[in-house]
């Protein structure tokens, strides 16, 4: 790998892995709306626009961060009444009951109406607030933060470079997993040591996962069945549990910070957790936890990269490929182990659906980073999915790419359907 190549790298993983509180679809929606109402004189008093129908999807039903509540309305007036749009991705950090209670009052009176709109961006989102003689339009395209109009009573606003950002990390070349297997082996450590964060964060959801009950508590199913000798207390229960026991929390409103990958908190943790649990087994220093990890968040963006911000293929699934990477890396240290295991992955978990974020995406957690570990073990023992088997080939960029056809080509149909019954409920 040629040194002019690692700020690429560095580029992908600063800007791709990013804290956020909660899941990151109603917290765009928090987000611009606590945008607009912050050009308010006084408190908002009605809310109204629209939002794409891939981001709905994803905001309608799961917990919004640090309430018990959901909804797209709700998570609207929330982040108006109380959002900080300074801290991005972690707008809701602070909200109170009272924050809640205003919001609640606001859609009760019927002064918030978020319609849902097929757009060309997956991430789309128009929202104008009203307070007074006050209105503020704010539009966000493209990432959960990406503000790219403001208007103040019908009057465009100058907005900062800065909200411009993520549009240049959009325009990054794509790389394969042999440079960045390349990049992590050779680069000097303290250039990518801030990727420890991602295992503190990480690691700190999921001790809240384990400590409360939240959502469907799937980390609790899995160690109470550990206790009463329905599942063995070895290294594949101990990687689920702790990787599930993060989704448990995040996608159950719990207000602590997750490290995400590509957006989304559940593939940041998918990608994180699996590699801190092995890494923990094999007693590695830090040095090498860091090198883990980063192979396994750059080979989850190596693969989302490819496809769709949001999709109808549960993005979970790739980000545990990443955590396959990172696994073999610490095992072996071997490419074809890596690419083995992700070859085993994509033959075995392709098809997963995104069916919208909510308490169940834990569950889809699981299955997943169990694949990534028996993914890894076959490999280990050369045993690969046939290029005869369905979609895989020998190669483990042209099998990346041809899961990748499917998310771009035939499952934007699947995608609508999916959607359509959503919204019909």
């Amino acid at each position: 790998m040629s040194q002019q190549n690692t700020p690429i790298f560095i580029q992908w993983l600063k800007k791709e892995v990013a804290p956020a509180l909660g899941c990151t679809e109603p917290v765009a929606i928090a987000f611009t709306a606590a945008y607009a109402a912050r050009n308010l004189q006084t408190p908002c008093e009605k809310i109204e626009g629209f939002i794409s129908a891939n981001l709905y999807k994803n905001a309608m039903g799961v917990t919004i961060p640090g309430t018990t509540v959901s909804g797209v309305n709700l998570a609207a007036a929330i982040g108006a009444f109380g959002g900080n749009p300074d801290k991005g991705l972690q707008t809701l950090e602070g909200i109170t009951p009272h924050h809640v209670e205003l919001a609640e009052a606001l859609t009760a009176a019927g002064k918030v109406n978020i319609e849902v709109q097929d757009t060309p961006d997956f991430i789309h989102l128009d929202l104008t607030l009203s307070a007074g003689n006050d209105t503020c339009r704010v539009v966000v395209k493209g990432t959960h933060t990406n503000v790219v109009e403001c208007y103040l009573n019908g009057e465009k606003q100058a907005l900062a470079q800065t909200q411009n950002s993520a549009e240049k990390t959009e325009a990054l070349p794509t790389f394969s997993l042999q440079e960045a297997y390349d990049f992590v082996n050779t680069v000097p450590v303290e250039e990518i040591a801030f990727i420890l964060e991602a295992a503190r964060l990480n690691s700190a959801l999921s001790e809240e996962g384990k400590a409360k009950k939240y959502g469907l508590n799937i980390s609790g199913t899995f160690t109470d069945a550990v206790q009463n000798g329905l599942m063995s207390n070895d290294l594949l229960s101990n990687v689920i549990i702790d990787t599930v026991a993060a989704s448990d929390a995040r996608m159950g409103g719990a207000p602590v910070v997750a490290m995400s990958n590509f957006g989304s908190g559940n593939q940041g943790i998918a990608a994180t957790m699996p590699v801190v649990t092995v890494a923990k087994h094999l007693n590695v220093d830090e040095e090498t936890l860091a090198r883990a990890l980063a192979l396994s968040h750059l080979t989850a963006i190596s693969i989302h990269s490819r496809y769709t911000r949001l999709s109808a293929l549960c993005a979970a699934s790739t980000a545990a490929m990443g955590a396959a990477a990172g696994m073999a890396w610490l095992f072996t240290r071997n490419i074809d182990t890596i690419n083995t295991a992700i070859i085993n992955m994509v033959s075995d978990v392709t098809g997963m659906i995104c069916d919208g974020a909510s308490n169940s995406c834990a569950m889809k957690v699981s299955s997943v980073v169990s694949s990534a570990f028996k993914s890894v073990l076959m490999a280990m023992q050369n045993r690969c999915a046939s290029a005869n088997d369905g979609i895989v080939c020998g190669d483990v960029e042209q099998t990346i790419n041809n899961l990748c056809r499917l998310v771009i080509k035939p499952m934007t149909y699947t995608d609508k359907e999916i959607i359509s019954i959503m919204v019909a409920k």
